[in-house]
């Protein structure tokens, strides 16, 4: 019983450990196995790298967010696409990036494939390279046009062609930019000898549209030979366009394609001009002393046979307007008597309101009038219609009729208003209709149209009035 429960004993402390010791062993079984897979992954990873030799491996980040994909992208992606054809049977997720790493289904997934890596495909190489050479492209071509455009190109061939000499084309030739004869030298010798510029400009030079091309070509230089047969024509002889065109059947090799009669003639009147006709010479200049100057000419000018040219109109002219002038002056002195008011000009040093002849004052915010007899009118004026005091001076009385209203004296020395316009006037804020009058006091405030007044009082003048008046009436 004791040696059976002795064994039964070491079998029970024997089962944990036999169970911890399996779960180590499948543990790492369990961890070699996924070395294995991700070796395997690895081997597969580096193999197709090393099939294209060409591609450098580049660093990736691990996080499994990524951004779009950008040019240094491509060859990666072609890659990542490549595989995931390559392992479809194995079940591999073809959305993965091919930056991130791979999940532990995917790791089991790919250690149930076949070990063997399969080689990718080799046509994304030259797909990568096409399009690699289609973005350099445009680089070269808007590097090597420059300033020269497709019409200067053809200019300066034509140019060339007629003259053989770079510096006339220099100084001949208007092109889009101003460019300098070594400018145009380098250019000249880039479309000799430089094959790519050349094919440049040739392609662009095709594309342009007739009509600038035939433009151009009308623009180009006449040549020596050109020359010295229109210097054939007589300067004497009146030339037609028939006689260029005889010119032009008669010389078809010597003139350029594009000339024309018309074109033939404008340069013929050009060299006549400038005396390079066959007969034609230039009369050399005169030598020592025989050069008149200006101020010998002027010397040898008599002023006494000089006439002064006097122009009988404009004398009529000025004795007409000095008439007109001299009759609004004198009409003016004539109506000195007949103005009662006087206006004038608030400005800050201002005259006294009163003198010994102003019975009152209707003082406003720009003007003053006077009053210097005992009944003046208000109103508006105009050419038919002349009153004493034009309210329009003050501001805006385009309201205000052309007799708006009356102000008088009486004997006794009190001052009178009387509307005989169709707006009221207001009295110190009292309306005064049309037909109404209104005793005025000093210092009352009169507005007609929203124009303000204050009237004023001479009382010292009032008060001699009142003396005769008083003495006046007991008699």
């Amino acid at each position: 019983m004791t040696g059976g429960t002795g064994r039964t004993a070491q079998r029970g402390r024997s089962g944990p450990d036999s169970q911890g010791l399996l779960d180590s062993s499948l543990m790492a079984s369990g961890t070699a196995s996924r070395s294995e897979d991700e070796e395997s992954l690895a081997g597969q990873k580096r193999a197709s790298s090393q099939a294209l030799g060409t591609i450098p491996k580049r660093r990736s980040s691990s996080r499994f967010i990524k951004r779009k994909k950008f040019d240094d992208e491509l060859v990666e992606s072609s890659l990542a696409k490549s595989s995931t054809r390559a392992k479809g049977a194995s079940g591999v997720e073809p959305g993965r990036c091919s930056g991130s790493e791979p999940s532990s289904s995917e790791k089991k997934k790919v250690s149930k494939a076949p070990s063997t890596p399969v080689p990718p495909s080799p046509a994304p190489a030259p797909g990568l390279t096409k399009r690699v050479k289609k973005s350099k492209q445009p680089l070269q071509v808007t590097k090597d046009l420059g300033r020269w455009k497709p019409a200067d190109d053809l200019l300066l061939i034509n140019a060339v062609l007629q003259t053989n000499d770079l510096t006339s084309v220099h100084l001949g030739v208007k092109f889009s930019c101003r460019f300098t004869l070594r400018e145009v030298q380098e250019r000249w010798y880039a479309l000799l000898y430089d094959p790519v510029i050349s094919k440049l400009a040739c392609q662009a030079m095709r594309q342009l549209h007739p009509e600038a091309i035939a433009a151009i070509q009308s623009k180009a230089l006449f040549s020596k030979a050109e020359e010295q047969l229109l210097s054939k024509v007589g300067s004497t002889s009146q030339p037609t366009l028939e006689t260029f065109q005889d010119l032009l059947h008669r010389h078809p090799d010597a003139f350029y394609l594009a000339r024309t009669a018309k074109a033939l003639q404008a340069h013929w009147q050009l060299m006549k001009q400038y005396y390079l006709l066959e007969d034609q010479t230039v009369q050399p200049l005169p030598k020592g002393d025989q050069v008149l100057n200006f101020s010998d000419a002027e010397d040898l000018i008599d002023d006494s046979k000089l006439k002064d040219m006097r122009d009988e109109v404009l004398e009529h002219e000025l004795t007409v307007a000095d008439r007109r002038q001299k009759r609004e002056i004198r009409q003016l002195e004539q109506e000195l008597h007949k103005w009662q008011v006087l206006v004038d000009s608030i400005t800050g040093m201002s005259s006294p309101d009163f003198d010994n002849q102003t019975l009152a004052v209707l003082r406003g915010r720009m003007v003053r009038y006077l009053m210097r007899s005992r009944e003046i009118t208000l109103g508006r004026a105009t050419k038919d219609n002349q009153i004493d005091v034009d309210l329009s001076l003050e501001g805006p009385a385009w309201k205000i009729s052309r007799k708006q209203g009356v102000i008088k004296l009486k004997n006794n020395g009190d001052f009178f208003i009387a509307n005989e316009g169709r707006r009221p006037i207001y009295i110190d804020g009292r309306p005064v209709l049309c037909g109404s009058k209104w005793r005025l006091s000093n210092n009352s405030v009169v507005e007609i149209a929203s124009l303000r007044f204050v009237f004023l009082i001479n009382q010292d003048l009032i008060a001699l009035i009142r003396a005769e008046a008083a003495k006046i009436t007991p008699q």
